[in-house]
């Protein structure tokens, strides 16, 4: 990743809809060559922040540049310097794939010289060499998420913005496109992404988290594990759960408390200094206690607890 050179740069962006602000006053940096992650919660303000920044939206104040172009002044001259792909997939049913791929090429500008080489290259990046006549009807959805990532890549723009790209993909087939993503990061393209995955947003950068319009962390995954935690957390293995979660709710020292899998999260101001009362008092609920620990917050628990607007509710994703 180079840090000397800035790809998207935003400075005190605010977009407002009538009395409603969707983005207050953010700002941010994402580098050249690197997968910066953008969460929040549904209504957080994410698409309308990527809706400004692909030249889709004009912001209220503040200022946008991509690839050194004002969105708001030069929002054509962005369309063309960016590739854009939602978890919708704007792809033509009714197209074949080679169609699709020749359709997005014209309205990207592609010039026709470099044009075959432009599709033999997206058809080996999206692994559908040999399929370039099939319906892209009867495509998995794995293989329409990367034929339609081609298409958002043909004009090799230095920027590729994708909006919750795998929400509906089967875990394979995540794995395969973020493989691709890396490739791409290789070779210097950068890469804003939203996500409702945790685990995908273990592969970011950096990342920033949104929560109603405004910015309420941002690092990297390691640095928002290990500072913006509220509290610490503590693993609770005990049998049974209910009555284990109903002891967590009123135990001394405990913040807050949730079933995560098959043993309970708690969140805590002293890890060390509740865990005697925790287990006095799981034990006079007669709950059998097995593990009972301090354990690191995973990107998930940093999350919510930062987006809910109160303590942090583990093992929940909004």
């Amino acid at each position: 990743m180079s840090g000397s050179e800035t790809s998207v740069v935003v400075e005190n962006l605010t977009k407002r809809f009538g009395a409603f602000v969707a983005v207050d006053s953010i700002s941010f940096q994402a580098h050249r060559g690197e997968i910066f992650g953008f969460l929040g919660p549904n209504g957080a303000g994410k698409s309308t922040t990527i809706r400004i920044l692909c030249g889709l939206l004009r912001p209220t104040s503040g200022r946008a540049l991509v690839a050194g172009v004002d969105v708001a002044r030069k929002p054509e001259t962005v369309r063309q310097q960016i590739g854009y792909m939602s978890q919708k997939f704007s792809l033509y049913n009714d197209l074949r794939v080679i169609e699709n791929l020749r359709f997005f090429a014209g309205l990207y500008s592609v010039p026709a010289k470099v044009l075959p080489a432009r599709l033999a290259w997206a058809l080996h990046m999206a692994g559908l060499e040999g399929r370039e006549q099939t319906p892209t009807r009867d495509l998995a959805a794995g293989w329409k998420q990367r034929l339609a990532l081609g298409c958002a890549v043909l004009h090799r723009p230095p920027i590729v913005f994708l909006d919750e790209p795998t929400s509906g993909v089967d875990p394979v087939s995540r794995r395969q496109f973020w493989e691709l993503i890396q490739q791409m990061v290789g070779e210097g393209i950068t890469v804003f992404v939203t996500t409702h995955y945790m685990d995908e947003a273990e592969y970011c950068n950096r990342l920033v988290l949104i929560n109603r319009g405004r910015i309420v962390a941002m690092g990297t995954p390691t640095e928002l594990k290990t500072r913006s935690m509220k509290g610490q957390l503590l693993l609770v293995e005990c049998e049974p759960l209910g009555p284990g979660l109903e002891a967590l709710e009123t135990a001394p020292g405990v913040l807050d408390s949730a079933v995560f899998g098959s043993s309970l999260h708690a969140v805590v101001a002293d890890a060390q200094a509740a865990m005697p009362g925790i287990r006095e008092a799981l034990e006079a609920r007669q709950v059998r206690v097995g593990r009972l620990e301090q354990i690191p917050p995973s990107l998930e628990d940093v999350f919510v607890s930062l987006t809910t607007g109160g303590e942090i509710k583990p093992g929940r994703v909004a």
